[in-house]
């Protein structure tokens, strides 16, 4: 198993080494950060332009192979991702922003995940009852919700309650308070912060692991084991817990396991209802900048995460299939 880790970790990172030199030499061809300074006010010489661009390593006057040069030197000499066109750390802004998506993602991921599976069993082990039912039509519906319009109604409803008590319990717009010190004030104030956007991610993501769980563990549910398995005297619940789950759970851990890049990049919407400062704000920013250091940083942490999630469902994959313990 560790020797099979190693050589997947050591493939991965090859591949992560390739596709971020390739999106390196693909932002160039279509950022130009020269164009950050061409509408300003006073207007600035072609000369005082390129004294701000070549310090930086963003001056298309140089070529592009000595610009890959300089930028792939650093990261491996100093591990300097470079700076924006306005002179900001990529570095800085990767280790701020990272950790604060992380707060946001992670829980919401881990409560969607849990929350779909287990609607996905209950509903599963009871189809086409009244509970089965009822769970089908709420997650139909919560899946069609746009995340701006539950996002706002969760703020809404955010609002209304904090008027109610008196007090300020839900924070609506920002991760963290400023001045907040101690251990567990800023627990609670991080919690404060983080309820809103997570119960918005929840309502609109959990279905996706519900349907998908129930789907696969009626499949399990009539395969000759578990049937076998309840002719030895397990109950249907029994039988489903001990056999059909373990089985179902595969294809699902997988699937959470590689969409965990995609939802930390991907929560545009999310972050910027709530004023969040994550990866996929970041992201939508250096675009807008003609940032080709944070673009290429992004890519990078979208790779990174894309292996993680591979081996994490590699593992997953391991623990829940004895055949492959096995092999």
């Amino acid at each position: 198993m560790i020797k099979y880790l190693v050589r997947r970790t050591l493939g991965w990172l090859l591949m992560i080494v390739v596709a971020t030199n390739i999106t390196y030499f693909l932002a160039w061809s279509f950022l130009d950060p020269r164009s950050n300074y061409v509408a300003r006010r006073p207007p600035l010489s072609p000369e005082q332009i390129e004294n701000l661009l070549a310090p930086r390593n963003l001056s298309d006057s140089v070529p592009l192979i000595e610009r890959w040069w300089n930028w792939f030197t650093g990261i491996l000499l100093r591990w300097d991702w470079g700076v924006s066109p306005t002179g900001g750390s990529v570095n800085e802004q990767i280790g701020f922003r990272m950790w604060v998506s992380a707060e946001l993602v992670l829980g919401a991921t881990v409560i969607m995940t849990v929350l779909g599976i287990a609607i996905g069993v209950y509903t599963a082990s009871r189809q086409y009852k009244v509970g089965d039912r009822i769970w089908q039509a709420v997650s139909i519906v919560t899946m069609n919700i746009n995340i701006i319009v539950a996002a706002l109604a969760v703020v809404i409803l955010a609002i209304n309650f904090n008027n109610w008590v008196g007090e300020r319990v839900f924070y609506v717009t920002g991760s963290s308070s400023e001045g907040v010190t101690g251990f567990f004030p800023v627990i609670i104030d991080t919690l404060q912060h983080l309820i809103l956007p997570t119960i918005a991610l929840v309502i609109t993501g959990y279905a996706a692991t519900h349907f998908l769980q129930r789907s696969l563990l009626l499949d399990n549910i009539k395969a000759d084991y578990v049937r076998t398995a309840r002719a030895k005297g397990l109950t249907k619940q029994q039988a489903i817990r001990r056999h059909a789950l373990r089985t179902a759970l595969i294809p699902v851990s997988t699937q959470v396991a590689f969409a965990i890049p995609g939802i930390f990049t991907g929560a545009i919407l999310t972050e910027s209802i709530f004023a969040w400062q994550g990866m996929g704000r970041y992201f939508l920013t250096t675009i807008n900048g003609n940032d080709v250091h944070g673009v290429v940083a992004v890519a990078a942490f979208g790779a990174v995460l894309t292996a993680i999630g591979a081996l994490l469902a590699d593992i997953a994959v391991v623990v829940l299939d004895p055949r492959v313990r096995v092999s």
